[in-house]
């Protein structure tokens, strides 16, 4: 068993897990703030507010909005509409796609792992969040 502490584990993990995905995203000439877009998208249609209020937790000081990504997906033809915006087929076709890599990766991810022992990790930290959030 392993002497590195919990901490060293969160973030070496975190940092495979951000590195798989951006080189996902990557082969598409993607990143994060795309794949959140036309995510979001493929769960229905929106207006850019409401765009902006999903993705809020994710948007930082530089980028107040998500304007520029749907501009961008808008360019590639796989986004649609000036008020409610919507993938178009070819935008759809790309969420699948790209879906599809992302499962795969979460898939290598929990490889030899039982869903129990993945759910019982995951109340693991679950808990342990919540002890440091309510101090």
């Amino acid at each position: 068993m392993s002497q590195l502490p919990i901490g060293f584990w969160l973030k070496h993990l975190d940092r495979l897990i951000e590195n798989d995905f951006d080189r996902i995203l990557a082969a598409e000439s993607l990143g994060r703030r795309h794949w959140q877009v036309l995510h979001s998208l493929h769960e229905g249609a929106a207006t850019l507010a409401v765009l902006d209020e999903r993705l809020a937790p994710f948007l930082d000081e530089e980028e107040l909005t998500a304007a520029p990504v749907v501009e961008a997906l808008r360019e590639r033809g796989w986004v649609e509409g000036l008020v409610s915006l919507s993938l178009t087929e070819a935008g759809t076709r790309a969420h699948a796609d790209l879906f599809a890599r992302v499962e795969e990766s979460r898939r290598r991810l929990s490889e030899g792992i039982s869903e129990r022992d993945y759910r019982a990790a995951v109340e693991v930290l679950e808990r342990m969040s919540a002890n440091l959030e309510n101090r």
